[in-house]
C-alpha cells in the first residue's frame, strides 16, 4: 500500500517531461507552422544558450501544463529544461554535444504583479514584475559545482565533484564524508576545476506613474545568471519573470534571534521595453476611438482644452504643452548623430500663477511622466551617480529622474531654486539626451531622452519687462537657450480678466463638473502614446517654403537700418529653426497626420514669435534679439560694453590710478548710465581686468 502513491509521483513526473517534449515537438501556432522546432533550429544555428517560450502557447497547449509551472517553478523549469536537452541530443546531436546546459526562458506571462503586490504567498512560485532598473553591480562568477580533493591520511588524493546532482545552493557547501572512501578528513577546494556561471544582481523600482500620492517607491533585487547578465541598463523599464525567493536581512545576521526574511527575484527572463511607451495597451477598441477623434476637426481645440481645465485661460501655454506631450520626430543620421524631437517648455512666473498646477497635471497626463521639485533635487538626483554598497564595498551605477522618465515627459518646478553644480549637470540631457558619468572607474552614458516642463520665479519676486529675461531669472543663458519655447506669466490687474477668473474659481469650487475635459484623461493618454508610437510627419514643399522664407526674414530683419560697421542684432539662430520643425511637427501629430503643413508652419511661427517678442526683446533697441536669450547680452549692450571700455582706456592712459566715484563721474559725463557704469566696473573686477590697491581706488591691470 505503502508503495503505490511513490510509483504514482515517479509516473507523473516522467508525463511533465513528456508534456513538455511533446510541446515543443507538436506545438503549431496559427498559421499552422511548427514553432519552437523551428525556435530551437534557430537557437542551434546561432549557438545560443536559452529557448524563449510563450506562456500564452503553454496556456493555449495544456492548461496543466502552465498551472504546473506557476505553482512548482523549480521543477517545472527542470522537467522543461531536461527535455529541451532531451530534443536537441535526438534532432541536433553534434549542436548538443558541445552547447553544454541549455536554458528554458519563459516571457508574456498573462498577470503581471507590482512591485508592492509580492507578498509571502508567491515566495516559491512563478511571477511576472515590471518596473524600471536604477541599479547595475558588476559580473561576477557564482560557483556551481565544486571539485573537492579529499587528502586521506595515507595521503592518497580523491578527486570529485559536490554536489554529484543539481547546482550548489547560495552559500558554499562542504561535503561530509568523502564518496570515493566514505571517510572523513580535510577536504580542499580545487577552483580551477570547479564550474562557474556568470552571475550579476540588478535592482528594480516601481514605476513612477504607479507609486501612490506620499510613498516612497519600492525596489526589489533581481539576480541574473548565464545569458541573461547585461541584458538591461540603469534606466531600462523591464518585465522580469523568475521565482520570488526569500534571503536573510543584514538585521538577522546582526541581530541574532530574528527571524525576518527579504525578498528576491531568481530571474528566469528580462524583456527590455525598448521602444518608448510600450507599457501602455492599446487594444483595438481603443485605437477605433483614437481615430475617430482624430476626424474631429476641431480635435487640437479639444486636446488643448483638456489640459488642466481647472486651470483658466493660458491658451498658448497649454498649447505648447499639448506640443510637448506629443513631440516632434526624432532622427538618427547614418553616422550615429541624433537629432532630438523632444520639446523643451519653460516657464518663468509670477507667484500664485498655478505654474506647479500645470507641471504637475503634465506629469501625470503624460504617458511616462515623472514631477520632481528643483529644490529637493540634486545632480545625481536628476541625472545618475555611482553609489558604493556597504555590504560588498563595490561601486555600482544608480539612475536619476532624467534617466528614468526616458521616453517621457519629466516636469521640474522650481528649477531657478536648484544650486549651480546641480542645475549644469541637466546642459548634457536638455540637448544631446544623454546622461555622461566617469566615476570611480565607472564610465557610462546612459539614456535621457524626455521632453523638459520646467517653471520657475522670477529672481525679484515679480517679473520686471524692463530688464531681459537673463536678469529676472537667476539661470544662465546656456540653459536658457536650450528650451524651445520659454512663456512669462504676469499677474497684472485687470478688471475684466480678474471678474472672469474669480466666476471660474468659483465654479469650479462649487461644482467640479465644470472643470470636466472634452476628452477623458484615460483616453487622451492613450492617443498620445499611439501619436508618439506610430505618427511620423514629414514636412512638405509648401511647409519647406514657409519655415525657410521665415528664417530668412527673422536673419535680414536685424540689418536694416544700421550703419555698416556696426554688427546687426541677430534676431533668430539654426537652434530656433529646429525648434520651428520640431513644434511644427508635433502641430500635425495632435492631428494624426502623417504630413506637415503650412497650417502647422504658421501655428509653430505663432507661437515661437509670442515667445521671441517677450524673451528675446531688447529693450534699448526695440528689436527682436536672440542673443538677450543665447548669451545674455544684446547687440546693443554690447556695443555699449565696447563704448565704455574705450573711454577706460582712455581714462587709464592719462591716470595709472582712479577714484571709483571720481570715475562714474566721468562716465555720466560722457553719457553712461550710473547703474550701467557701475555693474560694468564691478564686472571687470570679477574677471581680473581691474583691481583695487586702496579701498576706492581703482587700477587697470598691465599686460605685457
Amino acid at each position: 500500500m505503502a508503495e503505490a502513491p511513490q510509483a504514482s509521483v515517479e509516473k507523473e513526473a516522467v508525463d511533465w517531461k513528456l508534456k513538455f517534449y511533446k510541446f515543443l515537438q507538436d506545438f503549431r501556432d496559427s498559421s499552422g507552422n511548427f514553432k519552437y522546432r523551428e525556435r530551437v533550429f534557430r537557437m542551434v544555428h546561432m549557438m545560443q544558450k536559452s529557448l524563449v517560450v510563450d506562456f500564452s502557447d503553454i496556456i493555449l497547449y495544456d492548461r496543466e501544463l502552465a498551472r504546473h509551472i506557476e505553482g512548482e517553478p523549480d521543477e517545472a523549469l527542470e522537467e522543461f529544461r531536461s527535455a529541451l536537452a532531451e530534443y536537441l541530443s535526438k534532432e541536433h546531436p553534434e549542436y548538443a554535444e558541445v552547447a553544454g546546459k541549455v536554458y528554458v526562458r519563459i516571457r508574456q506571462p498573462p498577470r503581471v504583479l507590482k512591485i508592492r503586490e509580492l507578498s509571502s504567498d508567491y515566495i516559491g512560485k512563478f511571477v511576472a514584475i515590471e518596473g524600471i532598473v536604477t541599479r547595475v553591480t558588476r559580473v561576477e562568477a557564482k560557483l556551481v559545482k565544486a571539485r573537492y580533493v579529499h587528502i586521506t591520511p595515507e595521503g592518497e588524493l580523491h578527486e570529485f565533484d559536490y554536489p554529484e546532482h543539481g547546482e550548489m545552493g547560495e552559500r558554499i557547501e562542504k561535503p561530509v564524508v568523502c564518496p570515493v572512501c566514505g571517510r572523513t578528513g580535510r577536504f580542499e577546494l580545487v577552483l580551477e576545476k570547479s564550474k562557474f556561471i556568470d552571475w550579476q544582481k540588478i535592482v528594480i523600482q516601481e514605476r513612477p506613474e504607479e507609486i501612490p500620492p506620499g510613498q516612497i517607491p519600492r525596489n526589489i533585487e533581481v539576480i541574473l545568471t548565464g545569458d541573461l547578465v547585461d541584458s538591461a541598463r540603469p534606466g531600462d523599464r523591464s518585465l522580469i519573470t523568475g521565482i520570488l525567493r526569500v534571503m536573510p536581512t543584514q538585521a538577522v545576521q546582526k541581530a541574532s534571534g530574528r527571524s525576518v526574511f527579504s525578498f528576491y527575484i531568481e530571474a528566469n527572463h528580462v524583456d527590455v521595453q525598448q521602444k518608448v511607451l510600450e507599457e501602455i495597451e492599446i487594444t483595438r477598441e481603443d485605437e477605433e476611438k483614437i481615430r475617430e477623434l482624430a476626424k474631429d476637426p476641431w480635435i487640437r481645440e479639444k486636446i488643448i482644452a483638456s489640459i488642466a481645465p481647472s486651470i483658466y485661460g493660458y491658451y498658448d501655454i497649454k498649447e505648447a504643452i499639448a506640443l510637448l506631450l506629443f513631440g516632434g520626430v526624432p532622427k538618427v543620421m547614418y553616422d550615429g548623430t541624433r537629432i532630438r524631437g523632444d520639446i523643451h517648455v519653460l516657464l518663468v512666473g509670477d507667484p500664485g500663477t498655478a505654474k506647479s498646477q500645470l507641471l504637475q497635471y503634465t506629469a501625470r497626463l503624460a504617458p511616462r511622466g515623472l514631477y520632481t521639485s528643483g529644490k529637493g533635487s540634486t545632480a545625481a538626483g536628476l541625472t545618475a551617480t555611482v553609489l558604493r554598497d556597504k555590504t560588498t564595498g563595490e561601486y555600482y551605477l544608480e539612475a536619476g529622474a532624467m534617466v528614468i522618465a526616458d521616453g517621457g515627459v519629466a516636469a521640474i518646478d522650481e528649477i531657478d531654486k536648484m544650486r549651480e553644480e546641480d542645475r549644469s549637470a541637466i546642459h548634457e540631457a536638455l540637448e544631446q539626451q544623454t546622461v555622461s558619468i566617469a566615476k570611480a572607474g565607472i564610465v557610462a552614458r546612459l539614456n535621457a531622452r524626455a521632453s523638459v516642463l520646467a517653471a520657475g520665479n522670477p529672481r525679484f519676486g515679480r517679473y520686471d519687462l524692463t530688464q531681459p529675461i537673463s536678469k529676472n531669472i537667476d539661470l544662465p543663458p546656456t540653459i536658457l537657450s536650450r528650451f524651445d519655447l520659454i512663456f512669462v506669466i504676469q499677474d497684472i490687474p485687470s478688471e475684466v480678466k480678474d471678474r472672469r477668473l474669480a466666476r471660474h474659481i468659483i465654479g469650479v469650487h462649487s461644482d467640479i463638473e465644470k472643470a470636466k475635459p472634452f476628452i477623458d484623461p484615460q483616453l487622451l493618454k492613450k492617443y498620445i502614446s499611439y501619436a508618439r508610437k506610430y505618427v511620423r510627419p514629414q514636412l512638405t514643399p509648401e511647409a519647406m517654403k514657409l519655415i525657410e522664407e521665415f528664417y530668412v526674414a527673422m536673419r535680414r530683419s536685424g540689418i536694416r537700418g544700421e550703419e555698416a560697421k556696426s554688427p546687426p542684432p541677430i534676431a533668430i539662430t539654426p537652434r530656433q529653426l529646429e525648434a520651428l520643425i520640431r513644434l511644427a511637427e508635433a502641430h500635425a501629430k495632435m492631428a494624426l497626420r502623417d504630413k506637415v503643413t503650412i497650417e502647422d508652419v504658421e501655428e509653430a511661427i505663432r507661437l515661437m514669435y509670442t515667445t521671441l517678442r517677450k524673451v528675446g526683446f531688447d529693450i534699448e533697441s526695440k528689436t527682436i534679439d536672440i542673443d538677450v536669450l543665447e548669451t545674455g547680452v544684446s547687440r546693443s549692450k554690447r556695443e555699449k560694453i565696447r563704448e565704455f571700455m574705450k573711454f577706460l582706456n582712455e581714462v587709464f592712459e592719462q591716470t595709472p590710478e582712479i577714484e571709483l566715484s571720481q570715475l562714474i563721474k566721468m562716465a555720466r559725463e560722457k553719457g553712461f548710465e550710473k547703474e550701467f557704469a557701475y555693474e560694468t566696473i564691478q564686472q571687470l573686477k570679477r574677471s581680473g581686468e581691474l583691481y583695487e590697491p586702496s579701498p576706492g581706488r581703482l587700477q587697470k591691470i598691465s599686460k605685457y
